[in-house]
């Protein structure tokens, strides 16, 4: 899986409370969810302005705070193909991973790419390239049944077609 994008660039510690604030989690929408996505955040015009494909980049500890899957939801929902960022709080890394939002670590990236480059992802040997820099930075690949759920959308997506397939 390849990914490619734009870039926004966002600092340490980006609660989930940020993400999506407390006062839109009266829906689980995802459409509806992506409308408030980052408002709360340092970028409050970012889900006005964030096209499909966008990467989010971060420092450390991204997503810490509730363990609602609602962040990573927003995330996905308004178009961002992929977050990276120096660490990720655990629960949100999970959460994540289960409704199928590739993630990746990588403090050298988080470091090296500004704010707007073109970044292409590949997600299966875990290089990040910042075309408008040329620069490359590894980040952990996922396993192959990690890929698998994500290429699938999803936990749930990937258990209902295992399912199937051994019916």
């Amino acid at each position: 899986m390849q990914l490619q994008g734009k870039t926004w660039k966002f600092g340490n510690d980006v609660d989930t409370d940020a993400i999506i604030p407390a006062r839109y989690l009266n829906t689980s929408d995802p459409a509806e969810l992506a409308k408030y996505c980052m408002e709360d955040s340092e970028k409050k015009d970012f889900s006005s302005q964030v096209k499909p494909g966008d990467i989010i980049v971060a420092g450390k500890n991204f997503g810490c705070g509730s363990s609602r899957e609602h962040a990573p939801i927003a995330i996905k929902a308004s178009g961002v193909s992929c977050v990276i960022a120096k660490s990720f709080a655990r629960i949100f890394y999970r959460n994540a991973i289960n409704i199928g939002l590739p993630i990746f670590e990588s403090p050298e990236a988080a470091e090296g790419i500004s704010e707007g480059d073109e970044i292409l992802v590949d997600a299966e040997k875990g290089k990040i390239t910042n075309l408008t820099k040329n620069e490359t930075y590894d980040a952990m690949p996922f396993p192959p049944f990690m890929q698998e759920l994500i290429a699938a959308g999803g936990l749930m997506k990937y258990v209902g077609k295992k399912v199937a397939k051994n019916a």
